[in-house]
C-alpha cells in the first residue's frame, strides 16, 4: 500500500512539470514592439511653428498603426518629462512598429 501511494504521489509529482509552458513578461522603460504587416507611407511634409519658449523640443509627427490602418499624429513642441532627456522618434524595422519614448 505504502508503495502504491509513494508511486502515485511520485508521479503526480512529475506532471506537474510537464504542463505547457506559459511566460509573461513586462519592461519599464522599453518599448513595446506592436506587429504589423505593411510599412507606414512617407511622412507628411509639415510647417514647424516657432518654438514657445526654452526648455522645449520638437516632437516630429508620425504614423502609428490603428487597427490594420496608419493614422498620422501631428508634431508638436514638448517639454522633456526630466532633465537631459530628448525624444526618440518611433520608427518600423522587421514589419514591427516600436513606439516613440523619452530618453536621457
Amino acid at each position: 500500500m505504502r508503495t502504491r501511494l509513494l508511486a502515485m504521489l511520485l508521479f503526480a509529482g512529475a506532471t506537474m512539470f510537464a504542463g505547457p509552458r506559459v511566460a509573461v513578461g513586462f519592461g519599464v522603460g522599453v518599448p513595446a514592439p506592436v506587429v504589423t504587416y505593411a510599412p507606414p507611407p512617407p511622412a507628411a511634409v509639415a510647417y514647424v511653428p516657432p518654438m514657445p519658449g526654452p526648455g522645449y523640443s520638437w516632437v516630429a509627427g508620425y504614423y502609428y498603426p490603428v487597427g490594420p490602418r496608419w493614422a498620422w499624429r501631428p508634431g508638436n513642441w514638448a517639454r522633456a518629462p526630466y532633465a537631459r532627456a530628448y525624444w526618440v522618434a518611433p520608427h518600423y524595422y522587421g514589419h514591427r512598429y516600436y513606439s516613440g519614448y523619452w530618453r536621457r
